[in-house]
């Protein structure tokens, strides 16, 4: 799935749209202009990026807000350019774990504060491979604790965050499909059936489209429930009105996972607060999807899309 169809790829749509807004981000201990004998960057960084992200210095006790100086204003990088500031003393970090991350970033063009997670709750991010490679080589292997900073060029300048990981936990083995009590939905939805596979399809219908979200569960999953910030990995299939297919994970071969914060509104108002295990068909008209603009060739401007959805895990 991807944003621009639906959500896609957890950490590398939700590090993309942390990293263009708020990010990825924490708190460094009292480093110097040049990083500390334990620092390191990614080896595929440019050497100018990395030599500039060397002259960031990142100031602050651990597990409260830190402050970031740049060298100078504008500050600029070319490509997503990563430094290990302080490597932690918790256990290691491994892959596929879910990891809190307390987060603060500013502006490299001016240096002015971007925003932080420290007045509310930490990032929650998958360290597996839907992560962005450099990111997701500087924290596994790594142990919680360590604070990483990072600069990406992002609309209208380079973005600088930092980053601190103050847990780590083994994500939950997503379910092969949905798993609940069948739900009788409401009259007037497009029919949906399943083959042997669990793929849905849809009998569309000619009634006009409705102008609200349809939030319709097919089955009622026996998980925990969902909430907004968290990431997800589901099976789904997507159609407009008239019935074209658009996108479907099950083209894919496995299911897609991905931040419900970086989704269109729709999927995010409609998958909160079901359960894991859940199928949800969802119809979504236009002001809660891709609106005027349409996306790409396959999604018309003013498109009302409808979703099934198998819920299969959350973290």
């Amino acid at each position: 799935m991807r944003r621009t169809t639906t959500a896609r790829r957890g950490l590398a749509a939700a590090a993309l749209a942390l990293t263009l807004g708020l990010s990825l981000a924490a708190c460094s201990g009292d480093a110097a202009d040049d990083p500390s004998p334990s620092s390191t960057t990614t080896s595929t960084a440019d050497p100018a990026d990395v030599a500039a992200l060397a002259d960031v210095k990142v100031e602050g006790e651990p597990g409260s807000k830190p402050t970031i100086t740049l060298p100078s204003t504008p500050f600029e990088v070319t490509a997503l350019v990563v430094r290990v500031v302080d490597e932690g003393t918790g256990a290691e970090i491994t892959e596929g774990q879910t990891l809190s991350i307390q987060t603060t970033a500013v502006s490299g063009v001016d240096g002015t504060d971007l925003g932080n997670t420290y007045e509310s709750t930490p990032e929650k991010i998958v360290a597996d491979d839907q992560l962005l490679p450099d990111l997701h080589d500087a924290l596994v292997g790594q142990k919680v604790g360590v604070r990483i900073v990072f600069a990406v060029p992002a609309e209208g300048g380079t973005n600088v965050v930092v980053g601190e990981v103050v847990d780590a936990k083994d994500t939950p083995k997503p379910l092969d499909g949905p798993e609940g009590e069948a739900v009788e939905p409401a009259a007037g939805l497009p029919g949906v059936t399943l083959d042997a596979d669990g793929k849905p399809s849809i009998a569309p219908i000619a009634d006009a489209a409705p102008t609200t979200l349809v939030v319709q569960p097919l089955i009622k999953g026996t998980g925990d429930v969902v909430t907004e910030d968290q990431t997800l990995t589901v099976n789904y299939t997507g159609w407009l009105w008239d019935g074209t297919e658009f996108d479907s994970s099950w083209t894919s071969g496995e299911p897609a996972t991905f931040a419900l914060t970086g989704v269109i509104p729709g999927w995010t108002q409609g998958l909160a607060n079901q359960t894991v295990g859940s199928q949800v068909l969802l119809v979504i008209p236009p002001d809660l999807g891709y609106g005027e603009a349409g996306s790409g060739e396959t999604i018309p401007p003013n498109s009302t899309l409808i979703f099934v959805v198998d819920i299969l895990g959350a973290s």
